[in-house]
């Protein structure tokens, strides 16, 4: 079962570092799962991704599984991730387009969606116009219904596309790329954060026992 995590998406993806066609085929999936709402932290996926070509390009350090093994190529990997994102938003789009009058109208949307979420987005809309689409990309939480309402509002299909595809063309290749390039830092930052979590949580630890201790053997004697 995979872990939606940080750590738990790395794990998974790097078992095929040296087997691209699956890491194509995953991050696919799991952009359109992201689109429509699910747990998926599509940022999350970017840098798992970013980190497998990482390994892929770095055998000396990552050895591949046997010799002349070929790894995630970043460029076609980076090329996949924002067709895979955009393509996505587009389908999320035409969605709403289609069917949004109808899906506004079920208890899950009025459940999961309405209320202060869909405010924020019918105030964006009303202050930014088309531009609201570019806005929704970069608002985890809100992308499922931020695009689904593009269609649903009538905003034109060449314009979403425009701006949409644009903030895509501009945030996720760049992401994917700095990520397997800088690899090695990004995951010795990643190393050093957790040894300063697990640093802070034992002094939490041990000021919580001296508490319990003082309050047993001390506090009751005065």
């Amino acid at each position: 079962m995979i872990e939606f995590s940080e750590a738990g998406l790395m794990s998974f993806f790097s078992q095929y570092a040296y087997e691209p066609m699956y890491v194509y085929g995953f991050v696919v999936a799991f952009m359109f799962a992201s689109s429509f709402g699910l747990p998926i932290p599509e940022e999350l996926t970017l840098i798992s991704a970013g980190l497998v070509a990482h390994m892929a390009h770095n055998p000396e350090i990552y050895p591949p599984p046997y010799e002349g093994a070929v790894g995630v190529n970043v460029v076609t990997l980076s090329i996949v991730c924002f067709l895979a994102v955009f393509l996505s938003d587009l389908t999320v789009y035409f969605i709403g387009k289609f069917f949004g009058a109808q899906i506004i109208k079920t208890r899950f949307f009025q459940k999961q969606v309405a209320g202060s979420g869909f405010d924020r987005i019918n105030g964006w809309f009303s202050k930014y116009g088309p531009m609201a689409s570019g806005i929704f990309r970069f608002t985890p939480g809100l992308r499922f219904p931020g695009h689904m309402s593009c269609g649903l509002f009538g905003i034109s299909l060449w314009k979403f596309i425009a701006v949409d595809g644009l903030a895509a063309l501009i945030s996720v290749p760049t992401q994917v790329y700095f990520v397997a390039t800088y690899g090695d830092v990004i995951l010795q930052k990643v190393k050093e954060f957790k040894i300063y979590v697990i640093g802070f949580g034992a002094v939490l630890l041990v000021v919580w026992l001296a508490r319990k201790v003082y309050q047993k053997h001390v506090s009751p004697n005065n």
